[in-house]
């Protein structure tokens, strides 16, 4: 489905990395590990079109993301490793923000039924600036179930999760893979997938130039 070829990153007169190439299929999960700053983040925002590559190329369903733009934005959502939540909407006007960017529209009931999922089942009238740092990161959850993607690309989307949030964040990407679906992510926390994920290794590659 996804397939990236000969990737080259460089950031601040250092290679980050250099001839990397991967693919991911329906159904697979792949965790990017390293250290910080070894070029995680910088790989994600590449895979997503919003960063060109010193080299290499990346492919949807085997056309450049940059010739299949349409496509390939339909089929794929991106979550940073920090939270684009407004704080002065509410819990629910925030998802449907977000769902916007994607023009869609959901039910009042199945808004509701993923707020519910993701434990925010009675704060859909509170406002953004009102949450915790975890709760805000719930409400990407909510997004997520809902955006209809294929692909999910998320970056550290452990941060600011409790015990409940990380078993929650687990739950949906082994319930997406096992739909068909798959997912890129980083994070710093180990995470319990069933064993059925693959790993690229950062950092290895990193020189001056």
């Amino acid at each position: 489905m996804l397939e990236v070829q000969s990737l080259e990153c460089i950031r601040d007169d250092r290679q980050l990395f250099s001839a990397l190439s991967f693919t991911v299929a329906e159904g697979e999960v792949l965790q990017i590990e390293g250290a910080n700053g070894c070029g995680k983040t910088s790989l994600l925002r590449i895979i997503c079109g919003l960063r060109l590559a010193e080299a290499g190329r990346v492919l949807w369903r085997n056309a450049l993301i940059q010739a299949n733009r349409e496509d390939y934005y339909a089929n794929m959502v991106y979550i940073g490793h920090l939270p684009c939540i407004k704080a002065e909407l509410t819990v629910a006007e925030n998802v449907r923000s977000l769902l916007d960017t994607r023009s869609l529209t959901v039910t009042e009931d199945i808004l509701q039924d993923a707020l519910l999922k993701v434990g925010l089942g009675s704060y859909d009238d509170v406002a953004g600036k009102a949450l915790s740092s975890g709760q805000r990161r719930r409400i990407l959850l909510a997004f997520v179930q809902l955006s209809q993607a294929k692909l999910w690309i998320l970056d550290e989307p452990l941060t600011a999760l409790d015990t409940q949030g990380v078993a929650l964040m687990e739950s949906m990407i082994i319930a997406h893979r096992d739909a068909g679906g798959s997912v890129i992510f980083t994070t710093h926390h180990g995470m319990l997938l069933d064993g059925k994920m693959h790993s690229v290794q950062l950092g290895r590659q990193i020189k001056a130039l």
